[in-house]
């Protein structure tokens, strides 16, 4: 059975927010996965690209034929001035035929729009994950979220995430096995899974000016098990601990405790879907014991450890 894929492309589609998606499915088909993929736009023809690159011969909406799957691109006037009429009538003559529907990136407004994401869990690029839940207050916005399934409607951050989203739709389909073969094939990480953050900590701290807190930062991040306690930091840089407190303060915006601990969550995550226990999850990422990491994993994502691996773990290795 060949499930056919179509890519829904406003006019100034985010040329990755297509070609990346649209890869894994072709390369699950050349390893015998069943997908077939087009391109359809509201009107048909050629479409252009935000970045100049013309999408030649997409299909107007009558011509689609019946597909599985719709995935609908982003385009950053989305987030602007919202999806036009014809965007919307075309997205919803294809919503209306497929057995899921996805959205890439601010395709989330054209689903939104349609109210398909009415009291579901959503997300979209994190810079526009704020006007998307001020313009559709019945959506519930998860910010952070490289990508969500809610009922037949997956929605995914902004760029790259697509191809997240589009690791995940395979799995869904032909299992865990034939994702991880088109990983190893795209050379990219299967461990991104839905739900996890758009940002670790390093990259959501905000670059440091002083070379004192650069050096500290890195340090966490390299080994992030070894004593990083506020007395132990403040020695190393040879400050008080009210200063080092201070510095934190004003340019990583929290305190020291709070970001040595966030670090630490990251790893743990890490360690979980590479196949570690608990145990030893607390004990490489310096949360220490299992009750430790059981509150921090509470605190920060709101479930146990056992928990997320169980959810997130499924294109990574497993340990008993």
């Amino acid at each position: 059975m060949t499930r056919r894929v179509g890519f829904l492309v406003p006019d100034a589609v985010t040329l990755l927010d297509v070609s990346g998606p649209l890869e894994v499915f072709h390369r699950a088909a050349r390893l015998g996965h069943g997908y077939g993929t087009f391109l359809v736009s509201p009107h048909g023809g050629p479409v252009t690209t935000s970045s100049g690159v013309t999408l030649a011969a997409t299909a107007a909406p009558p011509d689609a034929g019946p597909l599985d799957t719709l995935v609908v691109a982003g385009a950053d006037h989305l987030a602007g001035e919202g999806p036009d009429g014809a965007l919307l009538a075309a997205a919803g003559t294809l919503a209306g035929q497929a057995r899921r529907v996805a959205s890439v990136c601010t395709g989330a407004f054209v689903l939104a729009g349609l109210g398909l994401l009415d009291e579901r869990r959503a997300t979209t690029h994190w810079r526009h994950a704020r006007t998307l839940a001020l313009r559709h207050p019945r959506v519930r916005v998860e910010p952070d979220a490289l990508h969500i399934r809610d009922g037949r409607f997956h929605t995914s951050a902004g760029i790259s995430a697509g191809i997240d989203l589009a690791l995940a739709l395979v799995e869904h389909d032909h299992g865990a096995g034939a994702a991880r073969a088109i990983a190893r094939e795209l050379v990219v990480f299967m461990q991104r899974p839905g739900g996890q953050s758009q940002f670790s900590a390093a990259l959501a701290t905000p670059p440091v000016r002083g070379d004192l807190l650069r050096a500290l930062t890195s340090a966490v991040l390299a080994d992030p098990a070894a004593d990083h306690s506020l007395p132990a930091m403040a020695a190393t840089a040879a400050v008080s601990t009210r200063h080092l407190t201070r510095l934190f303060r004003t340019e990583v915006r929290t305190t020291p405790a709070r970001w040595v601990e966030r670090v630490r969550l990251d790893r743990a995550q890490q360690l979980l879907l590479d196949g570690h226990s608990v145990t030893s999850a607390a004990r490489l990422s310096g949360l220490g014991s299992d009750e430790t990491l059981r509150r921090v994993f509470a605190r920060h994502l709101g479930t146990t450890p056992t928990e997320y691996r169980r959810r997130f773990g499924t294109t990574g290795p497993r340990s008993s």
